[in-house]
């Protein structure tokens, strides 16, 4: 498979800036996630828009550039829950549950069939801010299909009406095409500019579709069209990125008890798998050994 070029997002107004335009290609993050951990080709596709999601969500719901929000899809279906973090930086990073479950395509029309594998169940989001509480609002899942339950949080929780894409395409054991669409009703959007963007998004089709036709610039002005759309930033670079460390590996054993830990060094140290990205750290006896001569800060 050829490389793919660096995900990033795009950023505008339309209508006067009554509408908020956000959107992602995300297919080389999408490409890694799949690759960390050794997704199925339907998980990959949900955990892509999941994540995709995250990232369009983190620029909406949290602007400080030390803020997240982490989206948590828990259904009934063989992937069991879903988990993306976003932050406003274009970082992201998540997993799911169960990353070899799989359904065949959808006879209807031959796509992948997320809303199946996620099944029925709810969407939390969970908005943190450095040195704050974190924030959860709930709401049900209403189709696993994501995009559907992502635009029916943002009315239902925060009262905006949005228009909201998000798609993978896979094409042998790769990801083609991934991508993600937001536009969102600001106060003053009129009634006509709102009937415009209904018929430019049902022209769009999905966006996997629009996104093999064209760039993500063209999906987005295909989208927007005659309502005035204003790019006003550069575009920002979108990457799969996680926070986790060797030390925070190492910190996590401390939660063993002392007769688990001496099993460890007996069994020449301990493997720490991080589950946002699939990372293994190997952590030697004698840093386990450190452990025990921290004893006073260890909870055993």
């Amino acid at each position: 498979m050829t490389e793919k070029t660096a995900s990033y997002m795009l950023r505008g107004t339309a209508a006067d800036y009554t509408l908020r335009v956000l959107a992602v290609d995300s297919g080389s993050l999408v490409q890694e996630a799949l690759d960390r951990h050794h997704l199925s080709p339907t998980a990959t596709a949900a955990l892509g828009r999941a994540l995709t999601g995250a990232l369009l969500m983190a620029q909406v719901l949290n602007k400080h550039e030390r803020s997240r929000v982490t989206l948590r899809i828990q259904g009934d279906g063989p992937v069991g829950w879903i988990v993306a973090e976003g932050s406003p930086d274009g970082s992201v990073r998540g997993y799911v549950k169960n990353p070899q479950a799989d359904l065949p395509a959808r006879e209807s029309d031959g796509k992948l069939d997320v809303g199946g594998l996620v099944g029925e169940g709810d969407l939390g989001v969970t908005r943190l801010l450095e040195n704050t509480e974190p924030y959860t609002s709930t709401t049900p899942l209403q189709s696993g299909e994501i995009a559907d339950d992502l635009a029916y949080f943002l009315a239902r929780s925060e009262q905006i009406p949005s228009a909201l894409l998000l798609g993978v395409y896979l094409e042998g054991a790769g990801v083609h095409t991934a991508g993600g669409l937001l536009i969102q009703a600001m106060p003053g959007a009129s009634d006509e500019t709102l009937a415009r963007l209904e018929a430019n998004i049902a022209r769009l089709g999905s966006m996997t579709t629009a996104l093999r036709a064209g760039s993500l610039l063209e999906v987005v002005q295909r989208a927007t069209e005659g309502l005035g759309l204003e790019i006003h930033e550069q575009a920002m670079p979108v990457r799969f990125e996680c926070r986790c460390s060797e030390e925070k590996a190492l910190s996590a054993l401390a939660y063993f008890d002392r007769s688990e830990r001496l099993d460890m060094i007996d069994q020449g140290g301990q493997e720490v798998v991080c589950h946002w990205c699939g990372h293994h750290y190997h952590i030697s006896p004698e840093q386990i050994r450190g452990l025990e001569d921290e004893g006073s800060h260890i909870q055993a």
